[in-house]
Order: structure tokens, then C-alpha cells, then sequence
């Protein structure tokens, strides 16, 4: 981290599909050993999938996907005089969004069988629909949250 100035962030160039910073950002980070086209063919083969199977358009179902799974707070480990507390604290917003993007992938790629791109559908399909492994990971979050909520004291 500098000490004299702040460091602009860097804004995502648009993917050449959809037009969309945060589909450019998951595509890259689903990216495997910098291979950035097979990464985008899983993620446009997964939304062919849901295009097929849903009525909505697939962009939508992605992005209600990733809303669904953005956590709101989360704990961090907090030592205070010997003893370690889980300490919830909020999540910033860009947080959030690389949070359900790696829980989404993960997810994804845990899921048994077939291809990476009907993995990934099967996944997004089921966090725009509130179910999945990765909405479960998000739920997890909040009720461990909740249970240390007691701790909330110890932010820092």
C-alpha cells in the first residue's frame, strides 16, 4: 500500500457479448492458467443453457444470480487479550460482488459430472432461484454472523 497517494481503480473493459463489466470480471475470474477463451466459452455456453431452459433472458438470471448470492456482512477472526473472537463486520460492495463471483465458481465446479458450462448453469440457475451451494455458502455467512453478533463490540 502507498503511503503518499491513492491508487485508482482499475474499471473492467466490458465482455464483447454482453456488454458487461461484471460478466468480464467473473469470466476472468473463472479464468484457468490464462486462458481467458476457454473461459469465456464455458461461461457463453452456460448462458446458451439458460437461455434455453428459462423465459427470462440469460444476463438477467446471472445478475439476479450474483444479487442473490452477495453477502451483506461476514466474520473476521479479531484476537483481543488471548482469546480470538469472530467478529461480524459489514462487507464492502466490490467484497461482495468477488465474494459471490468465487462462491459461484466453486460451487460450480463441486457439482458432479457433465460439462463446466452445464455445471455453471445448473449453479446459476439455482442461486437465481435462492437454492444452491453457493446461496447456502452466503446463508452460512449471515447466520455465523448473527450467532457472534454478540462480538459485534470488538470492531475495530
Amino acid at each position: 500500500m502507498p503511503r503518499r497517494h491513492i491508487v485508482p481503480r482499475k474499471q473492467a473493459v466490458p465482455d464483447p457479448r454482453f456488454g458487461s463489466a461484471v460478466v468480464a470480471k467473473f469470466v476472468a475470474r473463472m479464468m484457468l492458467d490464462g486462458k481467458k477463451s476457454v473461459a469465456q466459452k464455458v461461461f457463453y455456453g452456460a448462458m446458451d443453457d439458460i437461455d434455453r431452459k428459462g423465459d427470462a433472458t440469460s444476463l438477467d438470471v446471472f445478475l439476479k444470480a450474483i444479487d442473490n448470492v452477495k453477502p451483506a456482512v461476514e466474520v473476521k477472526s479479531r484476537r483481543v487479550g488471548g482469546s480470538t473472537y469472530q467478529v461480524p463486520v459489514e462487507v464492502r460492495e466490490s467484497r461482495r460482488e468477488a465474494l459471490a463471483m468465487r462462491w459461484l465458481i466453486a460451487a460450480a465446479r463441486s457439482r458432479s459430472g457433465r460439462s463446466m458450462s452445464q455445471k455453471l448453469s445448473g449453479e446459476i440457475m439455482d442461486a437465481a432461484n435462492q437454492s444452491g451451494n453457493a446461496f447456502k455458502k452466503k446463508e452460512d455467512t449471515h447466520r455465523m454472523a448473527d450467532a457472534n453478533k454478540a462480538f459485534s463490540h470488538y470492531r475495530w
